[in-house]
């Protein structure tokens, strides 16, 4: 098997949604510079991300929205018509110089990391993940939706049984929407139950064989490690898939502040170690995660947990100062643990069951037989 690739760019490095927006803090950067300091980032995995052209993004996107994105961003405005038929130039999605390049950069690393899956190879874009954009609209910090992307390029070099894992804090809403009921294609999504986009119910089929996780507030390790071993891994395995793309968003661990869920970073490696075996072709996605540090080291460790990568328990001077040099304009960034700055994986956060949990995953295995 070959070693897997790492997709990336320097779009990323600079490129801010804006000041008070809650990407303005640097993500991709950090895992690129953390990975390359732990020596987990040699050239030979290293591809830099295509940025996608408007062909390749309408076989999902109208091609009057990509005509708008790419408008507003040469001209940095937008009409009131356009803000309200496209979501473009508001809080959520507003303008920025980078505003088309940079998603059509993560949407071309999904695309090149689906065509490496779909040849049985194992690739992770931490620019990619972005779930909630649509056909004709930005959504949810999103303006485009590569995950969709990637899911549609596989189906066209004829994989024909596709497995979509989302485990970030918002529910897949954007990929569901898209794509639910394809023939072939089984979603999963885990998200904050009562977290924006307030969809993805626990009763909510999506129209074919999907399966929505609501979790409850402080959920943690213990809870994602019971859905992972009792609904998400038989899921999956039955549905015996060629190629499996997990959405990691980052956003689930307990120090984002969009989210109120328990999560460890080592829920995310475990995500991935028991994930990346089921398939021969695997895409490893970002997501949400808007605390720097540990956006950086959860998605970091899921490189390394994917690369086969020893984790040290104390890092080394270098990746350190990776940490060391991160800002953060918030109140969680004002005083940073030492943990977040000496270490990559997180201690565990288990605990007795949340209640409803057990229930919840009762409710989906019994609905799962009737699938397989």
């Amino acid at each position: 098997m070959t070693a897997p690739l790492f997709i990336g760019s320097e779009v990323y490095r600079g490129s801010s949604y804006g000041p008070h927006h809650p990407l303005r803090v640097p993500r991709v950067p950090t895992v690129i510079d953390l990975s390359r300091a732990l020596g987990w980032l040699p050239r030979a995995c290293y591809r830099p991300s295509p940025r996608a052209k408007p062909a390749a993004l309408a076989t999902f996107h109208d091609p009057a929205y990509l005509e708008a994105l790419s408008r507003a961003e040469r001209t940095q405005d937008v009409s009131a018509e356009t803000r309200a038929r496209h979501g473009l130039g508001t809080l959520s999605n507003p303008l920025f110089p980078e505003m088309f390049r940079r998603p059509a950069t993560a949407a071309g690393g999904s695309l090149l990391a689906a065509e490496i899956a779909a040849a049985g190879g194992r690739v992770f874009n931490p620019g990619g993940g972005t779930h909630h954009g649509l056909r004709d609209r930005a959504a949810g910090f999103c303006y485009l939706n590569d995950p969709v992307l990637a899911l549609l390029r596989l189906r066209a070099l004829g994989l024909d049984r596709i497995a979509y894992v989302d485990i970030d804090a918002h529910h897949a809403d954007g990929v569901e929407a898209a794509l639910a009921g394809t023939e072939g294609m089984l979603l999963i999504s885990t998200h904050e139950e009562g977290r924006w986009p307030f969809t993805g119910a626990l009763d909510d089929r999506a129209g074919g064989v999907a399966l929505n996780l609501p979790l409850p507030r402080g959920a943690h390790d213990g809870d994602f490690a019971r859905a992972l071993d009792e609904v998400i891994l038989p899921a999956v395995a039955a549905h015996r898939p060629q190629a499996i793309v997990l959405q990691c968003g980052a956003d689930a661990v307990a120090e984002d502040p969009l989210s109120r869920l328990g999560w460890s970073n080592r829920s995310h490696a475990a995500a991935v170690r028991a994930l990346a075996p089921l398939a021969p072709g695997f895409v490893l996605l970002g997501g949400g995660g808007y605390n720097p540090w540990s956006v950086g080291r959860a998605w970091t460790l899921a490189w390394a947990t994917l690369a086969g990568h020893e984790v040290p328990d104390r890092l080394p001077e270098a990746a350190q100062a990776v940490l060391r040099g991160l800002r953060w304009s918030h109140r969680l960034g004002r005083e940073v643990p030492e943990a977040w700055l000496t270490t990559l994986a997180d201690s565990p956060r288990e605990g007795a069951p949340t209640p409803d949990v057990a229930e919840r995953l009762r409710r989906l295995r019994a609905r799962q037989k009737l699938w397989v």
